[in-house]
């Protein structure tokens, strides 16, 4: 699906399985029976360009609150402003959530945002007061995504494209590493940052990093994200 539609399609779970649905035309519905052998095709209501809309919902997390440019943020809250595009991250994930629950708590300076993707915990660590902040990610969607997005919100974020297995990383008081499992313990081996705020994998899998001692968990929905400290 993601090679017959880029651009991006729906899934929507059912009670046997998921559905996965395409807004496409008649070329589309016809690539669809080629590669699957099978498709149901039917006229989409008036007004189906925005509804992907409908799918973003706004997070709150103690202060911030993280939501997209169409939506109203409360007037009491350290607002997060995330337009979605080809970059991973609008804050509406468990994990996202998680790692700015634990960042909160920690004592203010410098972040290094390891696979930044959107900019949502670079942007919402400059307006938690941590400073300076660098965002780091191997795509360069989600390079450009995030400089956008921090330039929307009026933090000064630093984004450069590296790739956290072979790239020198830069030195920070707090690196973030919301990826997966492996690239969390390939990134805590190089051993440089007093603390890590880690996350993108599950309670089950709990890891253990080396030069590092646990601080805290946090969890929410099976997933989990911990403190270290060297």
């Amino acid at each position: 699906m993601i090679e017959l539609f880029p651009d991006g399609f729906e899934e929507i779970e059912r009670t046997d399985g998921v559905e996965l649905v395409a807004y496409t035309d008649p070329s589309g519905e016809e690539r669809l029976w080629k590669v699957f052998g099978h498709a149901s095709g039917s006229d989409v209501a008036e007004g189906w360009e925005e509804r992907w809309r409908e799918f973003h919902r706004p997070a709150r997390v103690g202060d911030l609150w993280i939501g997209q440019p169409w939506q109203e943020a409360p007037a009491d809250a350290i607002v997060v402003v995330i337009d979605p595009g080809r970059a991973f991250g609008t804050g509406a994930h468990p994990t996202t959530r998680l790692c700015l629950e634990l960042l909160a708590k920690l004592p203010r300076g410098s972040v290094v945002d390891v696979g930044c993707g959107s900019g949502v915990l670079s942007i919402a660590a400059a307006k938690l007061g941590f400073a300076p902040v660098v965002g780091v990610d191997a795509d360069e969607h989600a390079v450009e995504g995030t400089r956008q997005n921090a330039e929307a919100n009026g933090v000064n974020v630093s984004v450069r494209q590296a790739d956290a297995l072979r790239d020198d990383l830069p030195d920070a008081d707090v690196a973030i590493v919301n990826v997966t499992h492996e690239i969390v313990a390939a990134v805590a081996r190089q051993n440089r940052w007093p603390r890590l705020v880690a996350s993108g994998y599950l309670v089950s899998e709990p890891p253990a990093l080396e030069g590092y001692r646990h601080a805290e968990r946090a969890d929410e929905g099976g997933w989990a994200a911990d403190v270290f400290e060297r």
